[in-house]
């Protein structure tokens, strides 16, 4: 993160410091919401007509809590991916190596990232941009 300048008053994707901030920070929890999607399980039970409504039951559901987990988390996951495919188009798996696993532009271009310094530039402020927007 350090490689990177927050853009200037100049720019036009410019965010205030602590904004631009909170969305790289929120984009850099994407791969941790990946893993906890993955080790969440998907218990999709059917509903219990022998118990109380879960609205007026005062009995914990662990279903529903987890339910209600998983939606969040998956929520903000498909925030992240709809930015990246709004902000890199065809380029959008390279863009979410790039602001939620934290790899440098020479670290892309050795994996054979196809596009020019000031598109991979342009595309993640883009990014940062429009993701502050929308958190």
């Amino acid at each position: 993160m350090g490689e990177y300048w927050i853009p200037s008053k100049k720019s036009k994707y410019y965010l205030p410091k602590e904004t631009y901030l909170t969305a790289v920070h929120f984009a850099r929890q994407y791969p941790l919401w990946v893993q906890e999607l993955n080790t969440i399980p998907d218990t999709g039970s059917a509903v219990q007509y022998d118990k109380d409504k879960v609205q007026t039951s005062n009995v914990y559901d662990a279903n529903a809590e987890l339910a209600m987990r998983r939606y969040e988390i998956s929520k903000k996951k498909e925030l992240i991916d709809q930015v990246a495919l709004e902000a890199g188009k065809d380029l959008h798996e390279w863009l979410i190596l790039s602001v939620c696993y934290g790899l440098y532009y020479h670290q892309l271009q050795e994996r054979g990232m196809p596009c020019s310094r000031n598109t991979y530039t342009s595309m993640r402020q883009l990014f940062y941009n429009r993701l502050s927007q929308l958190i």
